[in-house]
């Protein structure tokens, strides 16, 4: 389970570094787990919009009060995996809102909402299918998160369920990573690679060492206004990468032994993300993860 939780948190940070830079880049037409009159069918309340196709990880859409609402799907290599990070999924909710079952939503599921005093309004529900695992949270702007929000999401999931296996996420195969660039970096002898959507990819040991590439379309300007952002991570230049390529390490927030390496060529930026989950001889290195990115910049 320790294994588990440690991979979670690597997950959550790739999400997060993905699905940043990707908002101000053309909004995809569709998701591939509901479509546009699927959710207004089950959500007839709101009208959400689309404004970021995760492919095999999910849907980020937003609602014209603010509203975010996060739709989330984990492929795992097998069942049982699935069941402990399943149950992973539950503990993280479970502290942060009371649980009930949900019924006719894959082989399991929970949903919840935070009490009315807490500082972020959420509603959420969690299910396991097989392999995968769902997950939809909605996060208002201005009133509560309650039963008349959680009803609607969990007919969304009911949806979105039986559509899982059209999540782009395989494992064995990465167009981005080799099993050669985790030397060094990752346990060769329990590691897994796995293709997590349209163009990103994972892998990851036994101790949830975790190495990521993540590929976005997306301008030279905006590329380029990326090196100057203010933030909690040192920034250092890599010139022979390209004039925008430049290497992110301690950091003061997040996991301060990882280190980031973004490059851009031909309207397309990539993410090289090395997170360790604790003191590594790679630790906030950008020197030995400048030749993994090289090897990225190679193929854009």
């Amino acid at each position: 389970m320790r294994m588990i939780d440690r991979l979670l948190s690597c997950l959550v940070l790739f999400l997060a570094i993905a699905a940043a830079p990707a908002f101000p880049a053309r909004a995809a037409e569709t998701c591939p787990f509901i479509s546009a009159k699927e959710l207004a069918a089950a959500m007839p309340a709101l009208k959400w919009s689309l404004i970021s196709n995760q492919d095999g990880r999910g849907c980020i859409y937003q609602a014209g009060r603010g509203d975010t609402m996060m739709l989330s799907v984990f492929r795992n290599p097998d069942k049982d995996r699935a069941r402990e990070l399943y149950a992973t999924f539950v503990k993280t909710l479970s502290e942060r809102m009371p649980l009930s079952p949900v019924s006719g939503i894959g082989e399991e599921g929970q949903g919840g909402t935070t009490a009315a005093g807490a500082e972020r309004q959420e509603a959420s529900v969690v299910a396991l299918s097989g392999d995968y695992i769902l997950q939809i949270s909605v996060y208002p702007i201005g009133r509560r998160a309650d039963d008349a929000l959680l009803g609607p999401i969990t007919e969304a999931a009911r949806t979105a369920i039986a559509n899982v296996s059209r999540s782009s996420e395989r494992f064995g195969t990465c167009e981005w990573l080799t099993a050669a660039d985790a030397d060094g970096f990752l346990d060769a002898g329990t590691l897994t690679v796995q293709r997590t959507g349209a163009g990103s990819c994972m892998m990851f040991d036994r101790e949830a060492n975790t190495m990521t590439v993540a590929v976005i379309a997306t301008s030279r300007d905006t590329a380029a206004g990326m090196m100057k952002r203010a933030g909690p991570c040192k920034h250092v230049a890599i010139p022979e990468l390209g004039s925008e390529a430049f290497g992110e390490h301690s950091c003061t927030k997040g996991n301060g032994n990882a280190v980031t390496i973004y490059v851009w060529k031909n309207g397309r930026q990539a993410s090289i993300l090395f997170a360790p989950v604790k003191p590594h001889p790679e630790s906030g290195s950008v020197e030995r993860l400048k030749a993994v990115a090289a090897g990225v910049y190679g193929k854009l």
